[in-house]
């Protein structure tokens, strides 16, 4: 059996998809709540019920739908930094985008600092303008160098 068969790969793969998956929803989530002002608990329990988050990683889609509203402000202070002009014209979508990654830089080290920027590139791909994609990457490249400082320096020499 190949090392790309094996049953470690495959569940990792399986891992990473509903990771993905969870990450899609609570783009939406996070949108929904900070365009209606709804009740975080209500919006659980409709992603949780309607939208197919069961089929995700749910508990990750849950510590992100709760952890990042609790701390907007932070997160918003650490990405803002990094943004050269127009910020009050961020939407909400590359808002939302923007705090998950900033998110999971701070909380999660054992996603590699390239990953969270490209699941934040697809995200913005698939949910943002046209041109948005290159927004987040030009957010999230120095902010990774700020947040992720040894793992980005040992990328850079190896």
């Amino acid at each position: 059996m190949s090392k790309k068969n094996s049953p470690e790969a495959l569940a990792r793969a399986k891992s990473i998809k509903k990771r993905k998956h969870a990450r899609d929803k609570v783009l939406q989530a996070l949108y929904q709540w900070q365009m209606s002002g709804e009740d975080l608990d209500w919006i659980r329990d409709f992603y949780l019920q309607e939208q197919g988050v069961s089929s995700g990683d749910e508990a990750y889609f849950l510590e992100l739908l709760y952890k990042i509203p609790s701390s907007v402000t932070e997160l918003d202070a650490r990405y803002k930094k990094h943004i050269t002009q127009l910020e009050e014209h961020v939407d909400p979508i590359e808002t939302n985008i923007l705090r998950i990654a900033t998110y999971e830089f701070a909380h999660h080290l054992e996603i590699p600092y390239k990953v969270v920027i490209n699941e934040a590139i697809n995200l913005a791909k698939t949910y943002g303008a046209d041109e948005s994609h290159k927004f987040i990457n030009g957010v999230l490249d120095p902010l990774s160098r700020e947040m992720r400082e040894v793992e980005t320096l040992a990328a850079a020499s190896s």
